[in-house]
């Protein structure tokens, strides 16, 4: 096999510059398609999931919970991986991005107490765990919060 040989799979692709109803020499003339008469041959169909006036699937399952449009998309970011910055650094979301220790960070950072941690230094970050601030602090860091 080599890039000369390859092609869509058959079924996939197909023309969109297909025109109905433009004469029997089109190929699809007089009817378009839609076959003879009929509520589907008309303009206006039924939308989709429409069952003929029953009531629809998708009104007739119950509706159950809630999709909470206030919650906040939090990283959270182990004390472990902050040991790969050097000794009396500042440790902030921009520095995390740089690093590439996070890829978006969202509604914002939260440090937490996995891991153990050798390093003084000091890190700015949106929340902290209880566990993450006693280990920075007892190492002689500081936690700011932004």
């Amino acid at each position: 096999m080599n890039l000369s040989n390859l092609h869509p799979a058959e079924g996939s692709k197909h023309s969109d510059s297909f025109r109905r109803g433009r004469g029997h020499a089109s190929g699809n003339g007089k009817t378009a398609g839609k076959g003879h008469k009929g509520q589907k041959a008309r303009s206006g169909a039924p939308r989709p999931g429409f069952e003929g006036g029953q009531m629809p699937l998708y009104r007739r399952l119950p509706k159950r919970g809630f999709t909470n449009i206030n919650s906040k998309e939090i990283v959270g970011i182990n004390v472990s991986v902050l040991e790969r910055f050097e000794n009396d650094s500042v440790v902030s979301v921009e520095t995390l991005l740089e690093t590439g220790v996070i890829k978006n960070p969202q509604d914002g950072v939260k440090i937490l107490g996995n891991g153990e941690l050798t390093k003084k230094l000091v890190v700015k970050a949106n929340a902290f765990s209880e566990g993450a601030k006693a280990k920075i602090e007892a190492v002689g860091g500081t936690c700011e919060v932004i």
